[in-house]
């Protein structure tokens, strides 16, 4: 009869944590204020019938994790296990492999004895070294090939899959997987190396001929993307080009048809290259801009990190002068029988412990106002850079606007000129039918010149509006982002002090 499958809850997690305290004594598993989890580093849940993985969200501090032999059929629930090197999942229902993005620093992974048939997912687990997937349902052997990925793996284990039973299963693997050290828990000896290579040589040339192209794609996409990111944290994303001219144009049909008139496609040509020089310089001004802002907070953080490091030696060296002579007192009050003599002993202790507590206080007020300080001089330093560059930017786009009015100017006239030799019918022969019926109609083609100087001043307007408040933005949140950060760690600070003050004053009550 089959045993009834449980949730993982809270409860069965402390359970499994105190069963398995005394063998991890020193791990800091469990104090007098009860389970610590996120300083929990193994955790073992094998043999529970467990059915799904749940509430281990704490667990943030944790390498290893057994799972094997319960009732599993999802990967899931691991996302905050950032930590996590060892993952065994053997022995489940498991037929997909998902949900391990998180485990960057996974090295050693074990599905065997599930019911796969697919390797996909992993592609985030760059450090896997060990990789068990035996008695599953892979079925040929060119699904093994997507574990080429990882550069460092050298022990697989495959057995019992229906493609390690292929003739050819041992020479294939050894001759797609050089740097394998073993095969099924076998080592792979340089003369089946040797043998697989000569084997499979074509083949092999033309996969790394296909990997390397994939490679330099790969690359390619990868410097194309950080480039993106770049121009779009500058605020200044689609400006080295075209774009904004071209978007000023866009879905606009009468002006289409003007543009085929040649006096007017000169003035366009002309007009394009003037904006493209403008938007140019918005681009270059803001990669400069962004390089200096960069630098600023960069520099922030670097002080911002000295200040606090400044002050945490302070305080251990506090503690650690307190904790030696709190210690010797200690051990000299357990000898004194006198109940007179040891309460004034308490006492004594007592006062120490409130002198460290305002000592420690007082260290973390100042510092505390040092850091706001910093951050103050921040929001100076960033608060002029970027207006600044807002000032700079509001300053080409009002020359942008200058364009405009100055290209439709132009574009007015020769419109007119042309109204007026379509008056008289001395249109030029060779213009298209469609622009000879346009400037048959003073009205149209005035109605149109306006609405396309109206939408090409609103596209300027609308960009420069853009880059403004984004970069604004940012210096708010950059600020807002940083201030609650600092408050939220020295919430945490002062609740760790009060916690150790609570712990010393616990101890003295044993001499009462």
């Amino acid at each position: 009869m089959m045993s009834r499958g449980i949730l993982m809850n809270e409860d069965l997690l402390q359970r499994a944590i105190l069963e398995q305290e005394p063998k991890d004594k020193g791990q800091g598993i469990a104090n007098e204020e009860g389970t610590q989890l996120d300083e929990i580093l193994k955790l073992c849940l094998e043999f529970r019938n467990i059915l799904r993985i749940d509430h281990l969200w704490e667990f943030t501090s944790l390498a290893r994790l057994n799972l094997n032999n319960n009732l599993i059929e999802n990967i899931e629930g691991l996302d905050h296990l950032i930590n996590l090197t060892w993952l065994d999942l053997s022995f489940n229902g498991i037929e997909l492999i998902e949900g391990l993005e998180s485990l960057q620093k996974l090295e050693l992974l074990n599905l065997s004895d599930n019911k796969i048939s697919v390797l996909e997912n992993m592609e985030t687990l760059e450090r896997l070294t060990h990789f068990s997937i035996a008695n599953n349902l892979l079925g040929e052997l060119d699904i093994v090939l997507y574990l080429r990925k990882f550069k460092n793996l050298f022990n697989i284990n495959l057995f019992g899959n229906p493609c390690s039973k292929e003739g050819d299963y041992t020479l294939f693997i050894a001759a797609f997987f050089p740097d394998l050290k073993f095969l099924d828990y076998t080592l792979l000896d340089e003369n089946t190396k040797k043998e697989a290579s000569i084997k499979h040589r074509y083949v092999l040339e033309e996969m790394k001929c296909e990997e390397l192209h994939k490679q330099k794609a790969e690359k390619a996409e990868q410097r194309k993307e950080a480039e993106a990111k770049l121009h779009n944290d500058a605020f200044v994303e689609f400006l080295n080009g075209s774009d904004l001219f071209k978007c000023m144009f866009n879905d606009d049909q009468e002006a289409d048809k003007l543009h085929r008139v040649p006096e007017i496609t000169d003035l366009l040509l002309t007009f394009e290259k003037q904006m493209g020089d403008l938007c140019e310089q918005v681009f270059e001004t803001g990669l400069a801009e962004h390089k200096r802002r960069d630098k600023e907070v960069n520099c922030f953080f670097t002080g911002q990190n000295e200040t606090v490091i400044e002050y945490q030696q302070k305080a251990l060296h506090i503690l650690a002068n307190f904790e030696q002579q709190h210690k010797e007192r200690t051990v000299d009050m357990r000898k004194i029988s006198d109940r007179e003599l040891l309460k004034v002993q308490i006492n004594q202790c007592n006062d120490e412990i409130n002198q460290l507590c305002k000592g420690l206080m007082t260290l973390e007020f100042q510092m505390v106002s040092q850091l706001e300080d910093i951050t103050k001089r921040l929001d100076i330093n960033i608060s002029e850079m970027v207006g600044y560059f807002t000032e700079m930017v509001q300053g080409i786009f009002a020359q942008c606007r200058d364009l405009e009015d100055d290209y439709n100017g132009k574009v007015r006239v020769s419109a007119l000129a042309l109204l007026d030799d379509a008056s008289k019918d001395n249109l030029d022969e060779f213009l298209p039918d469609d622009v000879r019926i346009l400037f048959t109609d003073k009205e149209t083609v005035m109605d149109a010149l306006a609405t396309g100087h109206d939408n090409h001043l609103m596209k300027i307007n609308d960009r420069e509006t853009q880059l403004v408040s984004r970069a604004n933005s940012w210096k708010v949140a950059l600020i807002k982002g940083i201030q609650d950060k600092d408050l939220k760690e020295n919430r945490m600070r002062i609740k760790d002090l009060h916690r150790y003050m609570d712990h010393l004053l616990v101890q003295l009550e044993e001499f009462q």
